[in-house]
């Protein structure tokens, strides 16, 4: 397993499109280049969660956020409630074709949390109450 690189922030930032052109060069420098931007990504994106300064949301900004989410799960015939916010700690109920589904754990993960983490870094976690 590869070590966490530093933080590079001297590195230069290649775009898709410039990514894509390298790849027609030189693949393996291409995805070497990929690799290190996604980690870079990550790191910040720790950073960024980790800063004590970075604002809550209130409830009616979780809203605006669930409000994106729930217009994904509809288009299966799922859907979700705010149930509660405490503390980093947010507690939604997932409802119609969520409940029982397979894919309902990972929509939570990858569909909810990804879009309420994306936009307020300091939630540590999105939780289904039953």
């Amino acid at each position: 397993m590869m070590s966490e690189l530093p933080l590079k922030s001297d590195a230069p930032f290649y775009t898709e499109d410039e990514l894509d052109a390298l790849y027609a060069r030189d693949p393996v420098l291409a995805m070497r280049i990929s690799r290190e931007q996604s980690q870079l990504q990550k790191q910040l994106e720790a950073m960024r969660a980790a800063d004590p300064e970075a604002p809550l949301p209130s409830v009616a900004d979780l809203d605006e956020v669930l409000k994106e989410a729930r217009s994904i799960l509809l288009r299966d015939g799922g859907d979700l409630e705010l149930v509660a916010l405490e503390g980093t700690v947010v507690r939604v109920r997932l409802k119609g074709n969520c409940v029982g589904c397979p894919r309902a754990t990972l929509d939570l993960k990858n569909v909810v949390e990804a879009l309420v983490r994306k936009r307020y870094p300091r939630i540590t976690e999105v939780r289904n109450t039953f």
